[in-house]
C-alpha cells in the first residue's frame, strides 16, 4: 500500500511540473510573438537586405537577372535516416560561381569595335596607344569586383549583376608623344548620378530619389546665407533619432546604432551649412571610383570629356563612387544623350560611352561651375592630344535667374504729396521684394528687368 501511494505521488508531482513547463512555454510564446509581425524601428543605416527564403514553388534558373544558374543533384547512399539527420554534411548545397574575368582593349581597332566613331574624333589618339597603355587601375578594379562575390557567395541576393560586373570595357593611360599630355581613357557603360544641391544658386530642391545625397565630392564655401534646401530633412531625422536615444524602451543595440546616426547627421548638417555642391540636374560632371582617386589615375576637380556616338561633351570629375563600379554621369549629361534618362533609367547600357579625363588639370580653389570655362578648358586639354573632328558641346545655364525683387507701395503714416515711395525709419527709400518662388525651376520673372538665362 505503501508503494502505491508514493507511485501516485510522484505522478501528482510530475504532473504538476508538466503543467508548470506548459504555462512558462505559453507565457514565452505570448511575450516574443508580437516582435515578429511589428514593424522594425527604421535604423539610421540601412540594413543588409534579407536573402530570399526558399520556399514553394521557386525557379532557381531565374533567382537572379543576368546570373545563369546550372543546378543538379546528387543522391549517394548513406547511412540509416537517424544517423544522416544528425550530419550536417548528409544535405549539402556547394555553391561555385564562374566568372570570366575580361581582357581590356588596347588598340585602336578594339577600341573602335565599340565605338567606331573615336578614331576618327581624336584623330590623335592612335599615336598615344603602346602595348604599355593598359592601366593598373583596370586590374584593381576587377580584383575589387571578384573579392567581393567571394565576400557575398553565401548571400546570392547580394551578388553583382552581369551587367555590373562587365561594366567596364577598358581603362588606358595614355600621354601624347609632342606635348607630354597625360589622359586617362574609359570605355564603359553610362549610369546615372542625380546627386548634389547649392542653395546659393538654387534654394529649392529638385527632388529626392533613392539614394539621392545633397553633397557632391566637388564642393566649396558657400556664398550666401541661404539655407540649403535638405536640411529640414536632416534636422528632422536627427530629431528622431535623439528623442528615440533617450527613450527607456530602447535596447542597448539600437542605442549604439542611433549614437552613430546621430554623429554622422550632425557631421552632414554641418557640412551642408557650410559647403556648396555640384547639382547632378543641372551641372556636367562625372563619377570615378576612388580607386581611381587613390591610384593617381585622376582626382576630383580634374577636367574630363564624355564621348558618345559623334558627341563630345566638357565635363567635370565632380564626384567619387565605389570601388566596382565604373561609368556615370550626371543627370544633366544623362538626358543631354537621352532625353529619356532619370534617375532610375540609364541613358546607355552598352559599353559604348568613352570617358577620357585629364589628370591634373583641376582649377582651385574650387567653385561654383562656368560652363563656358569648363568648355575652353576642356577644348585647349583636347588639342593638347591631337584635337578633334568636331567642336564640343556647348552647355546652355539651364538654372534661372532669381526673380528680380518687384517693388510694392507700402502704406504711409499720414499722406504726403511729395512723397513717391515708402520710407524706412532712417529716411532711406527701400523697395518691398515680392516673394521668391517655391519650386524647383521657376519661371523666369515676367518683368522686363530681368536678368536673361546665359
Amino acid at each position: 500500500m505503501r508503494t502505491w501511494r508514493r507511485l501516485v505521488l510522484l505522478l501528482l508531482v510530475a504532473l504538476f511540473f508538466v503543467i508548470i513547463y506548459r504555462w512558462i512555454s505559453l507565457e514565452r510564446l505570448q511575450r516574443y510573438a508580437p516582435a515578429e509581425v511589428v514593424s522594425p524601428t527604421p535604423t539610421p543605416e540601412p540594413s543588409p537586405t534579407r536573402p530570399p527564403v526558399i520556399t514553394g514553388h521557386l525557379d532557381t534558373g531565374k533567382l537572379f537577372n543576368g546570373i545563369t544558374v546550372h543546378s543538379t543533384i546528387e543522391t549517394p547512399p548513406g547511412a540509416d535516416a537517424t544517423t544522416e539527420r544528425t550530419d550536417p554534411q548528409s544535405y549539402i548545397v556547394d555553391l561555385k560561381l564562374t566568372a570570366r574575368v575580361p581582357a581590356p582593349n588596347k588598340t585602336i581597332e578594339e577600341l573602335a569595335k565599340v565605338s567606331p566613331q573615336l578614331p576618327a574624333l581624336l584623330p590623335g589618339l592612335a599615336a598615344m596607344l603602346t602595348p604599355d597603355s593598359v592601366s593598373p587601375l583596370f586590374a584593381e578594379l576587377y580584383a575589387t569586383k571578384i573579392k567581393l562575390l567571394r565576400e557575398n557567395l553565401s548571400r546570392l541576393d547580394l551578388l553583382l549583376s552581369r551587367h555590373n560586373f562587365y561594366d567596364c570595357q577598358t581603362v588606358l593611360q595614355l600621354k601624347h608623344p609632342q606635348t607630354n599630355r597625360k589622359a586617362l581613357l574609359l570605355q564603359a557603360d553610362m549610369d546615372v548620378d542625380a546627386d548634389g544641391s547649392d542653395s546659393d544658386r538654387m534654394p529649392v530642391g529638385t527632388g529626392a530619389p533613392t539614394n539621392f545625397k545633397p553633397f557632391t565630392s566637388y564642393k566649396w564655401n558657400k556664398k550666401t546665407p541661404a539655407p540649403n534646401p535638405y536640411l529640414p530633412l536632416l534636422e528632422e531625422r536627427l530629431k528622431r533619432y535623439e528623442d528615440e536615444s533617450v527613450l527607456a524602451t530602447t535596447l542597448a543595440d539600437r542605442k549604439r546604432d542611433l549614437r552613430v546616426g546621430i554623429a554622422r547627421t550632425r557631421e552632414e548638417i554641418s557640412t551642408l551649412k557650410k559647403f556648396s555642391f555640384l547639382i547632378g540636374a543641372t551641372d556636367p560632371y562625372i563619377v570615378i571610383p576612388s580607386s581611381f582617386a587613390r591610384g593617381g589615375g585622376a582626382k576630383v576637380g580634374d577636367y574630363a570629356v564624355v564621348i558618345f556616338g559623334g558627341a563630345l561633351y566638357p565635363a567635370l570629375v565632380g564626384d567619387i563612387g565605389p570601388n566596382d563600379k565604373t561609368g556615370e554621369a550626371s543627370l544633366r549629361i544623362a538626358k543631354e544623350i537621352n532625353a529619356q534618362s532619370t534617375p532610375y533609367s540609364r541613358p546607355v547600357s552598352d559599353l559604348k560611352v568613352t570617358y577620357l579625363i585629364f589628370p591634373s588639370s583641376a582649377d582651385t580653389p574650387f567653385g561654383p561651375p562656368d560652363l563656358d570655362k569648363i568648355q575652353a578648358r576642356c577644348q585647349t586639354l583636347v588639342d593638347e592630344i591631337g584635337g578633334a573632328s568636331a567642336p564640343l558641346h556647348h552647355w546652355e545655364n539651364i538654372i534661372p535667374p532669381p526673380p528680380t525683387p518687384t517693388p510694392s507701395p507700402t502704406p504711409l503714416l499720414s499722406p504726403s504729396p511729395t512723397s513717391t515711395s515708402s520710407a524706412s525709419p532712417n529716411g532711406s527709400t527701400i523697395p518691398s521684394a515680392s516673394p521668391a518662388a517655391t519650386f524647383a525651376f521657376p519661371l523666369p520673372n515676367a518683368s522686363p528687368t530681368a536678368s536673361p538665362r546665359r
